[in-house]
């Protein structure tokens, strides 16, 4: 029993704390003309970028469950944004727990939905701190129009004050304008620039920090404002790794699954993915990596 409790120590003692930003909606196209900042890093080689072939359907609450299960719809079967259950699978929050590690996400409740309990309770889930749910602190909100000022300042509180191992940030200010205006809209372009500004703002802060810091996005959007097929605009999203275990540079030459997201961050927490986890980290990602099945 000794020398299991000295190698749980050893494990949280070497666990990597990772930061993940999901921009909902932010195509790999709008992102590459409108994220200046994450762009300037790549041209400077202080992070890497791949382009992503998202999974199908490309919505909402099915690929909040395939990013962070690595599994695709058939599997976990989160078949629509109506199909309202919680996951029973293992996730990056669940892997991260059983390795004596802290989570926490401000996020839109779908994810207290799919991750802790179904259902989400406006009156009193809204913040949950150091909870034993597999989020064990979350600040939640159900309005698409959450401003990304508001957002962003949540997660940022939650990593001061909660230090979580791996802290989720979840925008929809994207997401909304698409609907609203669709893609190449003045309103839609402009909603990522200003989660740009937002992530700019703390991304040096998070690095000082120690924390590896992946952004990505869900899905796209069309022009119509309309997401959910199999089209570029609708599939095609950008993945930013900043992170020294990750080799920089561009490797937007051909596309990554979407399946990848799961394994690359249990990869950067330094926790053991799931064996459900079908997809294989792209060897460029790092200098010395074996391919995780």
């Amino acid at each position: 029993l000794g020398d299991v409790y000295k190698r749980q120590l050893l494990k949280e003692a070497s666990m990597k704390k990772t930061i993940f930003v999901l921009l909902d909606a932010c195509q790999y196209e709008a992102g590459t003309r409108n994220l200046g900042y994450l762009e300037h890093l790549i041209d400077y080689k202080k992070g890497a970028k791949y382009k992503v072939k998202g999974e199908l359907p490309s919505l909402s609450r099915p690929m909040y469950a395939t990013l962070l299960t690595g599994t695709p719809v058939f599997s976990h079967g989160i078949t629509t944004n109506d199909t309202l259950r919680t996951l029973d699978c293992d996730n990056v929050f669940s892997l991260c727990q059983k390795q004596g590690g802290k989570t926490a996400a401000a996020a839109y409740h779908w994810f207290g939905e799919l991750y802790n309990h179904i259902p989400f309770r406006i009156d009193r889930e809204r913040i949950q701190l150091q909870s034993s749910e597999t989020i064990n602190s979350g600040i939640y909100y159900w309005d698409d129009t959450y401003p990304d000022s508001h957002l962003f300042a949540d997660g940022e509180f939650l990593r001061q004050n909660q230090n979580p191992d791996f802290l989720l940030i979840h925008s929809m200010a994207i997401d909304d304008q698409g609907h609203k205006h669709g893609s190449g809209s003045k309103e839609y372009e402009e909603a990522i620039a200003i989660a740009g500004h937002m992530i700019a703002n703390l991304l040096p802060t998070w690095r000082a920090a120690g924390y590896h810091v992946v952004v990505t996005a869900d899905h796209g959007i069309n022009e119509l404002g309309i997401h959910g097929g199999n089209d570029c605009a609708q599939r095609d999203v950008p993945l930013y790794i900043f992170s020294d275990q990750v080799s920089a540079g561009r490797f937007e030459n051909q596309y990554i699954s979407q399946l990848c997201i799961a394994p690359l961050l249990c990869w950067l927490l330094d926790i053991e993915p799931s064996p459900d986890m079908m997809a294989e980290i792209p060897i460029n990602m790092a200098d010395a990596i074996s391919l995780i099945p």
